[in-house]
């Protein structure tokens, strides 16, 4: 029986599992999909708010603004890169300039430090490119950005290294009481456990359903994106958002930490929990904002686009609590969802200990996790010394972002392990760049096959039925 087990293997997830972990606890992580990060955590704006936004005395208002004082330490004991640029909320009238005012006053209510209000000549100089129309901004220095599928990745896998233990296509059909604690079942098999954390995304008011909580709904809300090469990185430093609306925080335009720019996202509400298509009307939507906001935003240099959906609880803030003993709900986790999530897991952690579970240190708990090697970013004499140690780093696969075999074995090698063509994408950018793997696809998958020791034909895309190559030819090519 294992102590924790948490279903969804989302940034949350991943966050608590991985708080959890420096404890002697028999920890397991549950997902649905074939990989982990594959919900709203690898399509969303990847923004670390500075947690002004959040209504005064809100889950969301606390929880944000201390995962934003988390965030940069989380991300050093992870190996993730972490970036605090600041963030403008900028405003084109007097009455953008009151709710930027109004913006301000929550914000320092809630305890954001270094808010300020800057004018036009000012902010043009901090950001040349905005419009000429624009008249003032909301500038928070301490707003940042992260990769989250890349955080999550870091916080599973080192949650797993700690003992944790994750199960993949464990899509979950019910939950029933056990001596003790749960039986948590899938179609095929079964786990139990003293408790439950439902960090199940959308499908998170489903999961509470099964243990009888049927004290709110969550519904998705569309957002598509538009990702630009990296040669368009510098169009602007800081995070540029619209004055928010009813919707959000509308359509903004940022760097990533790769350096490539981000557009999105647009806000649709919908039913389907699996609708993550894009249009041309929300593309226009986000060209059209953008064209608005920024001067001469190159979209030509589009090398993808995507959708998420983001977690819209019925209750208007973040729903943790728990409804039953032994059950805790993290449900409705929408924006500012990603940078609370290390508080979120702090949160969790203390409402375990209350109910009374035992938080015994693991003296062998070890908080950090070695980065993913970057052959790109080594000085030529550390290039040269490791092609030497390993030759497979001297094999460049993907021409894009200058990924070698090397780097993709050792992806390969690290928990979680990867098993589909988007978990390599995810843990080292093959295939992240401008030809979208049409070059190094047909390589990743062979370096895929023969490390996990299966055949050529049988690597999907992203899992389930998701097959690149259905069989070989008569010359024995798939």
């Amino acid at each position: 029986m294992y102590d924790v087990t948490v279903i969804g293997a989302g940034v949350v997830g991943g966050l608590v599992a991985r708080s959890l972990s420096k404890y002697k606890l028999r920890i397991c992580i549950l997902e649905s999909e074939n990989d982990v990060a594959m919900g709203a955590t690898k399509a969303n704006s990847a923004i670390v708010h500075a947690g002004f936004d959040a209504k005064e005395g809100s889950l969301k208002a606390k929880l944000n603004v201390r995962g934003n004082k988390m965030m940069e330490a989380v991300c050093n004991e992870l190996g993730v890169k972490y970036i605090k640029n600041g963030s403008l909320v900028v405003g084109f009238s007097e009455e953008d300039r009151a709710v930027l005012n109004e913006l301000m006053q929550r914000g320092i209510t809630n305890n954001v430090e270094g808010l300020r209000i800057v004018e036009k000549d000012e902010l043009h100089e901090m950001e040349p490119n905005l419009s000429d129309d624009i008249i003032c901004a909301l500038y928070a220095p301490t707003g940042g950005i992260v990769c989250p599928y890349t955080l999550a990745i870091a916080a599973i896998g080192n949650a797993m290294d700690n003992g944790a233990h994750l199960k993949c296509n464990f899509k979950v059909t019910g939950i029933d009481a056990a001596e003790n604690g749960y039986k948590v079942s899938s179609e095929n098999e079964f786990v139990t456990t003293r408790y439950v954390i439902n960090c199940a995304g959308v499908y998170s008011d489903t999961i509470a359903k099964m243990v009888g909580d049927n004290s709110f709904d969550i519904h998705p809300r569309r957002g598509e994106y538009m990702l630009l090469d990296r040669e368009c990185g510098d169009t602007v430093s800081h995070t540029i958002f619209r004055t928010p609306s009813k919707m959000g925080k509308g359509i903004l335009v940022t760097p990533t930490v790769h350096n490539n720019l981000l557009l999105g996202p647009t806000s649709y509400d919908i039913t389907d929990k699996e609708n993550k298509d894009t249009t041309a009307v929300g593309f226009d939507a986000i060209i059209n904002s953008t064209n608005e906001t920024v001067k001469s935003v190159p979209v030509n240099k589009t090398i993808t686009s995507f959708c998420g959906l983001r977690s819209v609880g019925s209750t208007g803030d973040f729903i943790i609590n728990s409804p039953v003993k032994g059950f805790i709900n993290a449900a409705g986790i929408e924006s500012p969802g990603l940078t609370s999530s290390p508080a979120i897991a702090e949160y969790i952690e203390d409402m375990l200990k209350a109910d009374g579970l035992a938080l015994e240190v693991n003296p062998d708990y070890n908080p950090i996790r070695k980065p993913y090697y970057s052959f790109q970013e080594a000085s030529p004499e550390e290039k040269n010394e490791t092609i030497k140690e390993n030759p497979a780093y001297g094999k460049i696969v993907c021409r894009c972002e200058g990924i070698t075999e090397g780097e993709i074995i050792e992806a390969i090698r690290r928990n979680p392990q990867p098993r589909d063509l988007d978990g390599i994408k995810r843990r080292t950018r093959a295939q992240m760049g401008r030809c979208q793997g049409g070059f190094c696809g047909p390589y990743v998958t062979e370096i895929l096959a023969k490390e996990l020791g299966v055949s050529y034909e049988s690597i999907t895309k992203f899992g389930g039925e998701s097959l690149i190559n259905v069989e070989l030819t008569k010359g024995g090519q798939s």
